[in-house]
């Protein structure tokens, strides 16, 4: 009797979680022809101009520190690996503030080219995979004070970002770009002054090996989910995100860390007989 009991009180509960997510055929069909279950806000310009006039001047610390405060402690820190691929420890060029535009990159399992075609031949088939399989399309979304953040696979050594078109990105808007993954030229790239934040280098280029998957849709980089629209702050100590509906409140109390931060040092830089730079201004 008990173990009829419990058979039947576990098909009940089958039965009451199946009805929980049951579907109709037509919903099932939609699920299957694929759908995202996190939307994409959008912000205004002025919105997002107004967000980072919140955070001018803050550092990766005081942010992280304003994260604690708004009950996110660990949250949106990336990867320490995810680092800046040059740094100017005088003038701070290579720390930025900016709002995400996000793009997903994904590897390919459609066959390379193979060789034996000829020169013309060849770059044929590069510019048709550029044009139809792994374009730019978020370079549209780009506006000043944007953020590019790419998802790629992190092992894959593939140069999506070179020194042409992240020079491109910039004269579009962009104040910084975070990679999950790799770039190429990067000795272009530091010579041009672009911030860039990546995993390691990348040699090979898209066609053979990668395609656009998607624009402004949620990725993850660095191990930390990026929404459209979120928060970007880069510098030396790495990169951290901050979620869109925080992020007055996070500004707020990192400012008055920073401040602090700021006040002790003069006084130290006083006391030791150094000369005041731009990190204590």
């Amino acid at each position: 009797m008990k173990l009829w009991m419990n058979t039947a009180l576990l098909a009940l509960s089958i039965v009451a979680t199946g009805d929980a997510v049951a579907q109709t055929p037509a919903q099932a069909e939609a699920l299957r022809a694929g759908k995202s279950f996190i939307p994409t806000r959008t912000f205004s310009a002025e919105d997002d101009r107004r967000v980072l006039e919140a955070f001018e001047g803050l550092r990766v610390a005081d942010v992280s520190d304003g994260m604690d405060f708004v009950g996110l402690p660990n949250v949106g820190l990336m990867d320490p690996e995810i680092h800046a691929l040059w740094k100017d420890s005088k003038d701070f060029s290579h720390r930025f503030i900016g709002i995400a535009v996000t793009a997903r990159y994904v590897p390919t399992q459609r066959p390379h080219a193979g060789g034996g075609r000829s020169y013309e031949d060849f770059r044929a088939w590069e510019g048709k995979w550029y044009n139809e399989l792994s374009s730019e399309p978020f370079q549209a979304l780009l506006r000043p004070g944007s953020a590019l953040v790419i998802d790629e696979a992190p092992d894959a050594d593939v140069g999506s970002i070179g020194s042409a078109n992240i020079l491109g990105w910039k004269l579009a808007g962009a104040v910084g770009i975070v990679t999950d993954a790799t770039s190429r030229d990067t000795d272009e790239i530091i010579t041009e002054g672009i911030p860039l934040y990546l995993r390691k280098p990348g040699r090979g280029i898209r066609p053979g090996r990668n395609e656009i998957e998607s624009v402004n849709r949620p990725v993850v980089v660095g191990g930390v989910l990026v929404n459209p629209g979120d928060v970007i702050v880069a510098d030396g100590d790495g990169v951290i995100v901050v979620p869109r509906d925080v992020a007055l409140r996070v500004a707020e109390f990192a400012h008055k860390i920073i401040e602090g931060d700021k006040a002790a040092r003069r006084d130290l830089y006083k006391r030791a007989g150094l000369k005041e730079d731009a990190s204590v201004k």
